[in-house]
């Protein structure tokens, strides 16, 4: 069986080819792709096997949005992807569709050493539940349970629930971001779409002022998120705004990460994922994070035992589609 695997976002989409042979981790053919280029996946698809000359059996991709009976409407993406079309017009046997977050979550139990920096060892309880935050283009949320002797993940579009401020200063972010695109959620303020937010509500107010330099550059950019956080991380101290917007992501991702924990009682551990965690990984080992994450008032005690890690593996949301494909449509 030859398996095409794919991780499908609002900035790149990723595919592979997998073999039960030569398994997850050793692909026949692998390549990456601007998604905002294609019309829709089935062009991507399309480019992609055209170069690689191999006959795919089966296909399953994870895809940044909610599935409803085989169908995904891609949340930072103007592609509606359909199981039964993608699998008729690429002449497959079967198609699956995954939320990108049900798709690294099922790649969380291969998970190895290298794959991960733990940010607190805490205190693993075997086979409880783990609970998967990923600030990338958007914010994905996604937990596992245990059963059947296995664990098994399950979607969520927790990232779109009400932000929920924890002091003054957020509340008046809250407030700045309601009078001028209405429902504030935590996607909007905790992912890349949401920095440029936080950057603009301290610009706007007068918190910070922005060097004239960095006016020319973000003019320039297609995406202002990379410029303000790599400025952040490489020469902190030298552009004030770009540091508290850092401060302020990162409060708001410990906050929402340890929600998540809580809702999920995720004593089996909670797992940083998406493009953002490993470029800022300094700013999350720093204590910053671990404060927002633990401020939970009478829950703190349960939240200090649970064990957090950053995935380092920019490539888990492909293993994990890969793994429930090899897995699911074996034959």
């Amino acid at each position: 069986m030859l398996l095409l695997a794919g991780d499908v976002g609002g900035t790149k989409t990723s595919l592979a080819v997998i073999t039960p042979e030569a398994g997850l981790r050793a692909p026949l053919a692998e390549a990456t792709f601007p998604s905002k280029r294609y019309a829709g996946l089935v062009d991507l698809i399309r480019d992609f096997l055209k170069h690689t000359q191999l006959p795919i059996d089966n296909a399953v991709f994870g895809v940044a949005g909610p599935v409803v009976d085989g169908v995904v409407e891609a949340t930072n993406l103007p592609w509606i992807i359909n199981r039964e079309t993608l699998r008729e017009s690429l002449g497959l046997k079967d198609v699956q569709l995954l939320n990108d977050l049900e798709a690294i979550g099922n790649g969380i139990p291969i998970l190895e050493p290298a794959d991960v920096h733990t940010i607190h060892p805490g205190h693993v309880v075997p086979h409880a539940p783990i609970a998967v935050i990923a600030p990338g283009t958007g914010l994905g949320e996604a937990f596992l349970t245990w059963a059947d002797g296995r664990y098994q993940a399950h979607p969520s579009e927790g990232g779109h629930v009400s932000f929920g401020p924890r002091n003054e200063l957020e509340l008046e972010l809250l407030r700045f971001l309601m009078e001028r695109i209405g429902h504030v959620s935590y996607e909007r303020v905790c992912s890349g779409i949401g920095i440029p937010n936080i950057y603009r509500f301290l610009k706007e107010t007068g918190r910070a002022s922005e060097p004239e330099q960095l006016t020319q550059a973000l003019a320039d950019a297609p995406d202002p998120t990379p410029i303000i956080m790599d400025t952040a991380m490489t020469s902190p101290g030298t552009c004030e705004i770009c540091d508290l917007t850092l401060e302020m992501f990162v409060a708001i991702l410990g906050s929402e990460a340890g929600n998540l924990a809580l809702k999920v009682l995720a004593r089996g551990g909670v797992y940083l994922g998406g493009g953002i965690p490993p470029r800022i990984l300094p700013a999350l080992t720093d204590g910053r994070f671990w404060k927002a994450f633990v401020d939970k008032g009478r829950l703190s005690d349960v939240l200090e035992e649970m064990p957090v890690h950053v995935i380092l593996n920019p490539k888990l949301a492909l293993l994990g589609a890969a793994s429930y494909g090899l897995v699911h449509m074996a034959g």
